[in-house]
């Protein structure tokens, strides 16, 4: 049997303060974090929502030399940016915290200290990659060189980007800090270490098999870890900027992000509650909910979870850890490095009104159990097919007659016939499975459960047509815009997870002041969907808005045009990076090898293109021994006229074959770089032909 807890606490995975969030961000954490502490408080449960900015680790730092400040400011910016785009979007946390604050400041320390003190943690001696210039050990990812497999010269101390090779440093050819440009040495260096090995058996017992009803990919992930052999994991970097290592010998050490980061939930916690926050995290009447995403899954499910073992004193663990997989954008991975992304602050200010439309498409394509892709042209689709033509249409047409034909007042429910009552049975059905989707955090279905409603009303009013029997039936009239009134109002209670924003309007719309679990006076609440009578006879509604209103092409084509200007620039970067680099020295050859090659000048006398192909010019040129035939492949980069008077080189002595029926004697010498543009090798001033070159 279920345990029924008194209260939840909702943590989401703290977003690094080092950049915006973006659509991927919110479809994989955020979002669905909001609805299920939504839907919680409209039933009235005790629900704790805390996050934060996570502010330390290398890569703040790194960004604040390339910027010229310091990391604090580098935060200072981005803690502003997330946390208005949260609100902007209706994400509202009791707490939005900081991991640069005093008070996490201390409690990380603390939590160091005891477990240090209780001899916890190991210690291990190592030598690292170091920048003598910077001055600061060296992630791998922060070492580049030439690939020894491709010679791509911007290869990573971990991987190679172009050939996709998995590197070390010490394969790395010419390798040089990404900071200074230095040639990293290597230097000893001692850090902390949990013993994660030490807590497998009890993290087999605790997850593998006692929630067996986790997520298909977070089980998975963590059996694969477990499966694989816990090692000890380092809790301590060398590095200036982060919460300080609170012992004698530690100088220049701070705490690890990936240690300092999930005590953050705690420190939040305290700071929002210092005289109250235990009962959040170590009453087993608590429930805890972690959502992340699909990467932070072994520091949530395998580090924190052995942290808190580890500490004792009663903290809880989680009950559930709901990670999403990842979101795409146009059909390529989302990159915050190459700009490819859809920011939330940027998105408010170019849809202003449509942050419900963005939690609605980001919920209707959630990657739950697998990768998924998010386009413009399915935004708009759902926004315009969906938003408006089913949920929007139907509000407004059921509010809108009943203030022509009732003066806006609830009309009597009458006598009601089988399709009315069918109709309204059917809300309570899919309550159930809208609950159930939600309490086992499947929010694509539990959206579709509520679009549902919508499916139905407009179905219903459709079929039954009071606008017609208005003539004739008023009283039949009144009857169908009761049924419609009351399917309205569920909606504005079933969609409140989902579109807060319009639910909003909606229940302007309807006269009620508020919802349960929502600042200001109670009216509706979560026990109230699917009741026939939320709406009494009379009840004077207010004006009729537009819930939703449609995007236009422009809108959408703005958006696509600046991916396409993004994906054009990131090209011609990277075909402007390929030009630079060099292909490898071929083998040896001897100087009588080299005598053997007859390169001469010569002056292009006509130029033709060669018939049926793409690619081939045919050339007669003057070599000042005779008067030959080249056919060379040079047609997509030169045209006839382009060649016509060139004095070129070309190797006399190649041996003649034929090229498309064409005798070839000879070939021009071009210079050809990485990016696959040719150059012709000429004379800096005019010779005479069959000069020779070498």
């Amino acid at each position: 049997m279920e345990k029924k807890f008194k209260r939840t606490l909702v943590t989401c995975a703290l977003p690094y303060a080092n950049g915006p969030v973006h659509i991927g961000h919110l479809a994989g954490v955020y979002v669905p974090a909001d609805i299920y502490v939504r839907y919680l408080r409209l039933r009235g449960e005790d629900v704790l929502y805390v996050c934060g900015s996570d502010e330390h680790g290398v890569p703040i730092t790194i960004k604040a030399r390339q910027q010229g400040c310091s990391p604090q400011d580098i935060v200072d910016k981005y803690h502003s940016i997330i946390s208005e785009s949260f609100k902007a979007l209706g994400i509202n946390f009791d707490i939005y915290g900081r991991t640069s604050s005093k008070v996490h400041e201390k409690n990380a320390s603390q939590f160091f200290r005891k477990l240090y003190d209780e001899g916890k943690f190991v210690t291990q001696e190592s030598e690292q990659y170091y920048d003598p210039e910077a001055k600061t050990f060296l992630a791998d990812r922060y070492i580049v060189g030439t690939c020894p497999k491709c010679g791509n010269e911007s290869a990573y101390g971990d991987q190679c980007e172009k050939c996709g090779s998995t590197l070390s440093p010490e394969e790395l050819i010419n390798p040089h800090s990404k900071l200074s440009g230095a040639e990293p040495i290597k230097k000893k260096t001692t850090h902390w270490y949990l013993p994660l090995q030490d807590y497998e058996p009890w993290l087999r017992e605790w997850i593998l098999e006692g929630h067996k009803e986790w997520r298909s990919n977070v089980y998975g992930q963590v059996k694969s870890w477990l499966d694989g052999g816990l090692q000890p994991r380092a809790v301590t970097r060398d590095l200036d900027w982060g919460v300080p290592v609170p012992v004698e010998g530690a100088e220049g050490k701070v705490l690890y992000v990936w240690f300092d980061a999930p005590i953050g939930y705690i420190s939040n916690t305290m700071e929002l509650l210092p005289d109250d926050w235990e009962k959040w995290w170590k009453s087993p009447d608590t429930k805890l909910v972690h959502f992340i995403g699909k990467d932070n899954i072994v520091f949530h499910c395998i580090v924190f979870p052995s942290m808190l073992k580890a500490y004792g004193d009663g903290f809880i663990l989680p009950e559930n850890v709901p990670a999403n997989e990842f979101l795409n954008l146009e059909g390529d991975k989302i990159s915050t490095s190459r700009g490819w992304a859809v920011w939330a602050h940027e998105y408010v200010q170019d849809f202003p009104g449509k942050e419900d439309v963005l939690r609605y498409v980001l919920t209707a394509n959630a990657p739950e159990t697998k990768d998924n892709d998010f386009s413009w042209k399915e935004f708009q689709t759902r926004n315009n097919s969906e938003l408006v033509a089913i949920f929007g249409n139907f509000v407004n047409r059921a509010v809108v007659l009943t203030h022509k034909y009732f003066e806006g007042k609830v009309p009597a429910a009458g006598e009601l016939t089988d399709v009315d009552r069918e109709t309204l049975a059917e809300v309570p059905v899919l309550r159930e499975s809208l609950e159930k989707n939600i309490e086992n955090y499947r929010f694509r279905e539990a959206l579709k459960d509520a679009m549902q409603i919508a499916r139905l009303g407009n179905k219903y009013i459709s079929d039954s047509e009071p606008w017609k029997l208005a003539k004739t039936d008023l009283a039949r009239t009144g009857t169908i815009l009761n049924v419609c009134l009351q399917l309205c109002a569920d909606l504005a209670i079933a969609f409140e997870p989902f579109t807060p924003f319009a639910c909003e309007r909606l229940r302007k719309m309807l006269n009620l002041s508020s919802v349960a679990g929502i600042a200001g006076p109670q009216s509706v609440g979560w026990e109230q969907l699917g009741a026939t009578d939320i709406l009494k006879e009379g009840h004077q509604l207010g004006e009729a808005e537009l819930l939703f209103a449609k995007i236009e092409d422009d809108a959408i084509q703005k958006q696509l045009d600046r991916l396409a200007a993004i994906r054009a620039q990131k090209e011609a970067e990277a075909k402007a990076e390929l030009a630079k680099q060099v292909a490898p020295q071929k083998d040896e050859c001897t100087f009588e090898e080299f005598e053997k090659m007859d390169i001469r000048t010569a002056t292009v006398l006509e130029a033709e293109r060669v018939p049926k192909t793409d690619k081939l010019l045919k050339l007669t040129i003057d070599t000042g021994l005779d008067k030959r035939v080249i056919v060379s492949g040079i047609a997509e980069y030169y045209s006839p006229e382009d060649m016509l008077g060139k004095q070129i080189c070309i190797l006399a002595n190649l041996k003649p074959r034929t090229i498309k029926g064409i005798e070839s004697k000879g070939m021009i010498l071009m210079a050809k770089q990485n990016d696959g543009k040719m150059r012709f090798i000429t004379p800096q001033e005019a010779v005479v032909n069959g000069s020779q070159v070498g």
